[in-house]
This record gives structure tokens, sequence and C-alpha cells, in this order.
């Protein structure tokens, strides 16, 4: 099988983008299956940032077809800013390297109005969203009342959509929220406009992808956020709004679940996450200051500071029962350069017994206390290390642990924030 789908295996902002960048070099099509415009996948070029909330980073290597699945909740204006940002810089000069699911749900911008409004009277026991409409979007597509890409390009359906959604969204908002409704015409009529300008890369999709493949096609799903954000399977109510796990890149590609190649999970060397809920393995110390700060720990979306703790493999041992990984991609591994001692969270501590495995309960994981191992650290710049045997030997000993404690083979090791510095131990596509 010549597809591979990328994850995150902790909490998001793995740095999954890097990783999909690297291996969309041996793909041809990179395809983003779920999440919205919450996501933020952020590389570095030649010393020039890019970030992408929508687009999958692959659309940076010229050639590549990038789709946006059904999966994906779709802001327009979103969408059109990436793609500005990207002709300026010299990118997608070929509009037909973009493809957008003409099925894909459309965020709304009463969907924004809503998230914030709830959050706001939600107050200390708020959930932590991006804000950006996600989760009422997702709502409004279950409760089978959203509007979808294809409906954007015929006014007299969206029309008739529109006023529907506005006669309820506008009661919440006015009369529960205490906020300002939204004028049907001034919706209508930029919304019309902007699935005008979205058209040219509105396609199916699904059928794009069968002809693809059917071709002999290498494809890369991009997943977004993480195995623990998962709407099932994470720390709930603290998650996204979507299925992070492997199941999802099949329903939100519209392909057969037998068209799964080998699955990479992402994990960043220690831990992070943003927003509310349980985080075992948090440092609320110099050290979690020391990780914030030199790995830059501030959300490409929301810049909001990011929650830092140590790797925690009861985490990413979760993941891997969800997902089944066949390799792990272990990044910002250089972050921990300079720390006399680094610790792996190897289990926890929960009314006198230690747990070896992951329950998503927030009422259990608010109360477990983390159980450690500690390794020697090491203080060499490993930046330029282009091989695994280049590592220091402390650095090699932290991997090895992590590969053991997981039970996953580390496949890939990004040692900077550069896309050449990056330790490429075994190509999934090959």
């Amino acid at each position: 099988m010549k597809n591979v789908i990328v994850l995150g295996a902790q909490w998001g902002d793995e740095g999954k983008g890097k990783v999909v960048d690297l291996y969309a070099e041996f793909a041809d099509v990179v395809v983003r299956f779920q999440g919205g415009n919450n996501a933020g996948h952020t590389l570095v070029i030649g010393g020039e940032k890019h970030i992408f909330h929508l687009i999958p980073s692959g659309i940076l290597h010229p050639q590549k077809k990038c789709v946006i699945g059904n999966g994906v909740v779709v802001n327009p204006k979103v969408l059109l800013e990436e793609v500005g940002r990207l002709k300026e810089r010299g990118y997608l000069q070929d509009d037909s390297q973009l493809k957008v699911s003409h099925l894909a749900n459309v965020i709304m911008p009463y969907h924004v109005a809503l998230d914030v409004a709830r959050e706001k009277k939600l107050g200390d026991g708020k959930i932590g969203t991006t804000a950006r409409g996600i989760g009422p979007a997702y709502e409004d597509k279950v409760a089978r009342v959203g509007i979808r890409v294809c409906d954007l390009l015929k006014p007299d359906v969206f029309g008739e959509k529109l006023r529907n959604n506005l006669e309820v969204k506008n009661f919440l908002l006015e009369k529960y929220y205490g906020a300002k409704p939204f004028e049907f015409s001034e919706v209508f009529d930029e919304y019309v406009s902007l699935g005008e300008r979205i058209k040219v890369y509105v396609d199916d999709t699904s059928r794009f992808l069968e002809s693809e493949m059917g071709r002999g096609a290498k494809v890369l799903f991009e997943g977004a956020q993480g195995a623990m954000l998962d709407i099932d399977h994470g720390t709930y109510p603290f998650v996204t709004s979507s299925n992070t796990t492997v199941g999802a890149f099949a329903t939100g590609a519209g392909l057969s679940v037998k068209r799964a190649g080998s699955v990479i999970g992402v994990a960043k060397a220690y831990t992070t996450r943003v927003g509310g809920g349980p985080f075992p393995s948090e440092l609320n110390d110099a050290d979690g200051d020391y990780l914030r700060e030199k790995g830059q720990e501030f959300g490409s979306t929301t810049g909001r500071p990011r929650r830092c703790g140590w790797f925690d493999a009861v985490v990413v041992r979760y993941a891997h029962r969800l997902n089944e990984f066949d390799g792990l991609a272990i990044t910002k591994i250089d972050v921990l350069t300079g720390l006399p001692r680094v610790k792996i969270c190897v289990g926890y501590r929960y009314e006198g017994k230690v747990l070896d495995s992951l329950t998503p309960e927030i009422d259990v994981l608010s109360q477990v206390e983390p159980v450690y191992e500690e390794l020697e650290g090491w203080s060499e710049d490993i930046r330029e290390a282009k091989e695994f045997d280049d590592l220091p030997k402390e650095t090699k000993r932290y991997i090895r642990r992590i590969e053991e404690l997981t039970g996953v083979e580390v496949v890939l090791v990004s040692v900077g924030p550069e896309r050449n510095e990056t330790i490429l131990r075994k190509n999934p596509f090959r």
C-alpha cells in the first residue's frame, strides 16, 4: 500500500506540519481530512516561517496535489487568506493544485459568534476552544442543518438554509447570550461572493482521490490535533469536535478504510496541551518555563502559551492502542538540550495503585500523580546531526527508552525547526 497517514499522538501541536512537509516529497497527493482552522501547522524553510490552518503543508512542494476533504469544516475567508499568502510567496501558481470537497461544511459567522459567547458564559468552566466556530459548525453538521461548500455555489439553496439557520442562531445569540444578531442580507451577499471566489477549487474530492489511487498515486493523509483531543477517545469534554484518530481518514476523505497504509504517530520529545482539561505530566515550575520559552510553545492559531510537561509514555501508548502506529516521529528533541536531567512519565499513581494504562475519564486523570523515570540529559548541539549515530549517547538512550515504553519504533527525529534538520531513519513510502 502506497498511502501514509500522519496523526498526532498527544494533545496536538506535535509538529505534524513539518513531518507532513518532509513526507510530501515522496507523495503525489496530500489530504487533510478533519478539523478546521483551529489547527495550525508551522514550518520553517530557509529561515522563512509558514503557518497553515486549512491547506495541507504539502502545498509548498510544486506539482503536488493538495486536498481539503469533506470531513474538514471550512472557513472560506481563512481559506482565501491562506491562498493569497501562498500566491504572494510564489506558491500555488496553478489553481488545480488545490481541491476542496464540495461536501465539506462551511463555518459561518454565527458559528464563531456562538463559540465566543458560549466560552464567555462558561467562565472558569470553559473548554478553552480556539473561538474559531469549529464546534458549532460540527454541531450543525450532525444536526443536519449545516451549510456545505456546494450550497454556497447555489444562491437559492444557500439562501433558504441561511434564513432557517439565522432564525435559530439569532434567537440564541440575542435572547440567551445577549450578543448581537446577524442580518440575513449581509451574510448572504458576503458568502455568495466568497462562494464565487473559492469555486475554482471546489471538486468531488472523493472521486478525485479514487481516480488518483487508481493510477498508482501515493497519498499522504494529514491529521489535525492529536489522539487525546478525539471527540470519542480524548479527555472529553476538553476535546476538539472531530475524530482525530485513524478511522477518520476514511470518512473524512470519502474512501474505504481498506485504503489505509502506514500510520505514523507524531509526538514531541516532551508534552504540551492548550486549553483546559487534565494534563498529568504538566510542569508548573522552572522546567516547564524552560520548555515553553526554548520550544516557543505558543499556539500558531491563537498565540496562547501552551502548558508544558515531560514526555508521557502512558499517553503515547494509549494513542498507539487507538491507531496502531507503524512508527513514531519524535519532534523538537533539540529543545531538551541543556537540561542536566530529563524525565519520562511511565505510569500514574491513583488511589494507592500505579496505573500503566490510561483512561480518558477526566475525574480520574485529574487526580492521578505522574510516576517518573529520570535519565541523564545532554548539552551538545544536535541540530547538525544527519544520522542517528551522530546524536550524543544520552539522546540516543532517551529515544530508545521512548521506543521501549511505547512499543513503537522511532522512524524520524526532528533535531531543529528547519526542514533539513531532520533524521529520517525509515521512509514509510519505501
